[in-house]
């Protein structure tokens, strides 16, 4: 994500963006399954992790958690907790090749321009070890806007995703949809997808 508005805005409410999503990931069931499938003492990375919430309940369940954010802020309120190595970094930074059991990008690439999907696809299916587990969220719709908070978002439907997913050698396994407010306090609806190497 380079887009410098919307950095700017989780800059300014991250402590925000914290307060309001503390309580999410213990009741999160994707998140639940997203451990539950990866093996014990595995490795992942959280990608956008934001203030840390998911990645301190990975390391709860003591799995190794590297989480990357390009916000300062973000990336510092994720390092304060226990088990999660925490870098300012963005998606363009996700390199290697069979690194990682699982990749959680939670309503994070949403905010990654269209033209730059693909490649960021391609490179967590490169990082991921063979079987890994990638988990996405993203909000439904077509096209690119802001929401009313000045973020930039990019919005996909479940087939473009589904296909973009296989064109990298990604299967899907499931998927959710639902309705709910962001940040913003706007209702949207979403596509949360479970998939494979």
């Amino acid at each position: 994500m380079s887009d410098p508005e919307t950095l700017k805005v989780y800059a300014k409410r991250a402590q925000d963006y914290a307060r309001r999503f503390s309580g999410d990931s213990a009741q999160n069931p994707h998140l639940m399954d997203f451990i539950a499938a990866l093996p014990k003492g595995g490795h992942v990375l959280d990608l956008g992790c934001g203030p840390g919430t998911s990645a301190a309940r990975m390391a709860e369940a003591a799995l190794r958690v590297t989480a990357f954010d390009p916000v300062p802020e973000m990336v510092a309120l994720a390092a304060a907790h226990p088990g999660v190595e925490a870098r300012v970094a963005g998606f363009d930074d996700v390199t290697g090749h069979d690194l990682y059991d699982g990749v959680w990008a939670n309503f994070s690439l949403l905010h990654a321009p269209r033209s730059d999907m693909p490649h960021h696809l391609a490179a967590i299916a490169s990082a991921l070890k063979p079987g890994g587990r990638f988990h996405i969220g993203m909000k439904t719709g077509t096209g690119e806007k802001r929401d009313p908070i000045g973020r930039l978002y990019t919005y996909y439907m479940d087939a473009e995703l589904t296909w973009l997913l296989k064109e990298v050698g990604l299967t899907v396994t499931d998927r959710t949809t639902g309705r709910g407010k962001g940040l913003d306090g706007v209702e949207a609806d979403w596509i949360c997808l479970a998939a494979h190497g």
